[in-house]
């Protein structure tokens, strides 16, 4: 067992064991291996994508849960990829060639997407390296990306198999558009932002009368297109009005006057303007009356000729004209301000319009019965269970999904157009001609939603649709880790994809992580400053301290705080697991591996640790098992710093010293070589790399720590050695506790009388007697039974035994009380200015609130410093 270098480099360390890894091929999953299967697939990251902290905690996750489930000994797949991300990807390239001096109209699309290709060569995939800074253990000689042969013929596959079925169809319908973009966009790929708006009140003339209904709108501009006015049946306000024709300002068109339920009679004047063209509430409400559409905003944000007068303005300039007119014209009633929720672009965050549009969609609703029924049986669960509520309400009143983008890059829509006769071909391969009349035929120009190449990866990524063994072995697979926004977008998709063409469920748990947020609870996010950068944090304290830290602070449905100090206190834990490790190694020279444990020479520190690795064994695998990420880390730190390392690695100092039971050396040199070799084993899907370095001086075969056995609940477990283990560090914490209270320096040496009314008792702590004098740094221990209290001597009540610690001799009482008296006066001089400052009123108002809050905590920390000295001094003064 070679020794350790005296400081742990993660650098070093790190780049040796991730190549080490993939030069053996320790990650690759073998679809033919008979051991029970475990699979995953990673959350394709976008091709434009680089590492955040949502992909470093989702990965981690996953990374952790691969790790333990090969130790466990099961055939783990991690199936890793790329998403080719359609219009983030032609955004960056149309970026680059506007930087060149031209735009891919110029370049036409076959050349357009040639380049795409190139800069994906080139640029595209920083997140995979990346992702292997984090220690992920993919299986990346199985690397998948969504545009790559296989899963273009997956996605052509679907399409025409659900086309073919009636599911899916190209029709009219409301769609959310991006005019910088110029392509549709789906509900879900929107982003909301509330908007100081305005409420425009417009009135609207009655034909033929002296008389106007009054229209509350946000978007006057979309008046032009309007088709009716429309009131609820039950609104009595607007009796008088049914079957009236009205006339549409500005433009002088008739329209009728309509009733429907749907209308609110709260909102606005309980009139609404009817738009079918441009709003999807307004496009329903038309269908059930037969209106006409009328479209007057294209495809660029502009007014198009129905517009009128206002054709060819910005749809926002034209807002403030169509204002300016109403007024003019006496129309313009009023304009209350009107705070409302608006849709933004998600990717080029430019408000969305809402038009009227011929496009693919898939009929969702027959699709989504299936994924519906499949989490309320239970065949897959959605953990924590609060999401499921969430899927049900989105699945229950799920729309048709708008799946056709007017972009070039990404998966181009397998459908032909014949000019001739106006026949629709979708098929497999490229038609020459049309099969109905054989005249010529042209391709659709749009593309699939990303989405829909996604919503296939479970299967797609492993051959479908060819019948592989990949598919046998690993799908469906074990568990998907995933944040929750993509609950809809990609998850559901998944669910309803993989019953159709699968006819199984495509995971079997989903687990869904919180959001990373600062340190002061705040969503991180450019405009704040306030983004943590995952590639900075790992070159500054290491990945196996990141990691750590995102497992330790993952709770079921909390967010994950995170701040540098939380990420160098467990940076100080792998040292710590580090400089325990040297500890070991040097008391383990000339140790026989081969030695078993003899129980019989077993001191109790030996007995006691074996019967809490056991323990925290059961603990760790119960929380890994359960997706309780925080609690196994927090099992697992708990034991390793807190009884390992402070307790029994100091306890075996005794016995390899040769001052308590030398004749367990032996014994105690194996006790200390198992709980190492458990450690490092527990602690390895956390902390994969600096566990590989310790194993590779621990073991002698040669393996990695990853080909190893996770460790087991096995029959260590003693209750007796637990029961006198936790009475010998009660005993020396009560005696830590005084010195600290009577602040006695650590280099003075105490006498220590115990006593007990039972002779058991203080029989337990003679023999332990070493341990105490020891670490609590105790000259002579006296056991009593019963007896009268000493004189002048601090006391503690320990379980069932009282402690004295006689200060004759030790420290000055009356030095002491006068110290403390001082000390009470100084504490009590700071705490009288700090709450002064908190009364003060004019304080309070104009601090800023981390001022005010930082006075506060320093009160409350002078009141208890206060309570506790005055505790010292009665203490002193009873004893005096």
């Amino acid at each position: 067992m070679s020794e350790l270098s005296k400081s742990y480099e993660p650098k070093e360390v790190e780049e040796k064991w991730y190549q080490y890894w993939l030069e053996n091929k320790l990650f690759h999953a073998d679809e033919s291996n008979p051991e029970k299967p475990y699979s995953i697939v990673i959350p394709p990251p976008n091709v434009t994508g680089t590492l955040h902290m949502g992909h470093a905690l989702n990965n981690t996750l996953q990374d952790i849960m691969c790790r333990y489930k090969r130790m466990m000994g099961y055939n783990v797949l991690w199936m890793p990829g790329m998403d080719h991300a359609g219009i983030a990807t032609q955004n960056v390239v149309e970026r680059r060639l506007a930087e060149e001096g031209t735009d891919r109209h110029e370049l036409g699309r076959e050349e357009f997407i040639r380049r795409v290709w190139e800069w994906r060569e080139k640029y595209g995939g920083i997140i995979i390296n990346q992702l292997k800074r984090l220690g992920a253990s993919c299986d990346w000689d199985r690397e998948r990306f969504t545009m790559d042969e296989g899963l273009s013929r997956a996605v052509r596959q679907v399409f025409v198999t659900l086309y073919n079925e009636g599911l899916i169809y190209r029709g009219d319908y409301i769609i959310n558009w991006c005019p910088r973009c110029e392509t549709a966009l789906a509900d879900l790929e929107l982003d909301y932002h509330e908007r100081e708006g305005a409420l425009y009140y417009i009135r609207y003339p009655v034909k033929g009368e002296d008389a106007y209904v009054v229209v509350a709108t946000t978007r006057p501009e979309t008046m032009l297109g309007d088709t009716a006015v429309c009131a609820n049946p039950e609104d009595e306000r607007f009796a008088g009005f049914r079957d009236k024709t009205l006339v549409l300002p500005l433009m002088n068109r008739e329209i009728p006057f309509i009733l429907d339920s749907y209308v609110s009679m709260e909102f606005g004047t309980g009139a609404l303007k009817i738009t079918p063209a441009h709003d999807i509430n307004d496009f329903e409400i038309g269908a059930r009356h037969k209106l006409d559409t009328v479209v007057v905003i294209d495809e660029k944000g502009r007014m198009n000729d129905n517009a009128g007068q206002y054709a060819g303005l910005d749809r926002f300039e034209a807002r403030k004209k169509v204002v300016e007119d109403l007024k003019a014209q006496g129309l313009l009633e009023k304009i209350d301000p009107y705070n409302h929720s608006v849709g933004h672009c998600y990717r080029c965050k430019t408000m969305i319009e809402p038009l009227l549009s011929k496009q693919w969609f898939i009929k969702i609703k027959p699709l989504a019965e299936r994924a519906i029924e499949a989490v309320e049986s239970g065949k897959t669960r959605i953990i924590p269970s609060m999401w499921e509520k969430t899927y049900y309400e989105w699945m229950y009143n799920i729309r048709d999904w708008c799946i056709s983008r007017q972009i070039w890059w990404g998966h181009r829509i397998p459908a032909w157009y014949c000019a001739q006769c106006g026949a629709i071909v979708v098929a497999m391969e490229e038609p020459s001609s049309c099969p109905t009349c054989g005249g010529a035929v042209t391709q659709e120009t749009d593309v699939l939603d990303t989405w829909f190449s996604s919503a296939l990866w479970p299967f797609s990524t492993m051959g479908w649709p060819n019948q592989t063994q990949e598919l046998k072995t690993f799908y469906p697979t074990s568990c998907l880790v995933t944040g929750f926004d993509i609950l809809f977008f990609w998850v559901a998709r998944m669910m309803m994809m993989g019953l159709h063409f699968m006819d199984d469920v495509p995971f079997r748990d989903v687990y869904i992580h919180a959001l990373v947020r600062d340190a002061e609870g705040q969503k991180m996010s450019k405009s704040k400053g306030n983004v943590i950068d995952p590639l900075i944090i790992m070159d500054k304290f290491g990945t196996d301290a990141f990691r750590f830290t995102l497992a330790a602070f993952a709770a079921q449905g909390r967010d994950v705080i995170m701040s540098e100090e939380r990420v160098e206190g467990y940076r100080h834990f792998v040292n710590k697991v580090w400089n325990a490790t040297r500890f070991s190694l040097m008391n383990l020279q000339g140790y026989d591996s081969s030695y078993r444990i003899n129980r019989d020479e077993m001191t109790v520190a030996d007995k006691w640790i074996m019967s809490r690795l056991s323990e925290v064994s059961r603990e760790t695998i119960q929380a890994l098992n359960e997706y309780r990420f925080n609690d196994a880390a927090s099992a697992v730190y708990q034991f390793v710093w807190h009884e390992f390392c402070d307790w029994y690695v100091e306890q075996s100092k005794l016995v390899f010293n040769g001052k308590y039971q030398p004749e367990s050396l032996q014994t105690s040199q194996a006790v200390l070589y198992e709980c190492l070799s458990a450690i490092t084993r527990l602690l390895h899907p956390f902390m994969p790399f600096v566990t590989e370095e310790i194993w590779s001086r621990l073991s002698d075969n040669g393996a990695s720590v990853m080909r190893e056995s996770y460790p087991q609940p096995d029959g260590w477990v003693d209750a007796e050695a637990e029961r006198l283990q936790r009475k010998i560090v009660n005993v020396i914490t009560g005696i830590r506790n005084i010195r600290g209270e009577m602040n006695i320096p650590p280099s003075t040496k105490l006498n220590v009388i115990v006593h007990g009314q039972e002779q058991v008792a203080l029989d337990e702590i003679t023999a332990y007697g070493p341990y105490i004098q020891e670490l609590a740094r105790v000259d002579e221990i006296t056991a009593q039974l019963g007896g009268k209290r000493p004189l002048k001597a601090a006391a503690a009540v320990v379980d069932d035994l009282e402690l004295f610690i006689p200060l004759a001799g030790v420290i000055d009482l009356d030095e002491e009380m006068k110290r403390l008296t001082k000390e009470i006066n100084k504490v009590e001089k700071e705490l009288g200015f700090a709450r002064k400052k908190l009364a003060n009123e004019d304080f309070l108002a104009r601090a800023p609130q981390e001022v005010v809050d930082k006075e506060r905590e320093k009160a409350t920390n002078f009141e208890t410093k206060l309570q506790k000295l005055d505790e010292n001094l009665k203490r002193l003064q009873s004893i005096a």
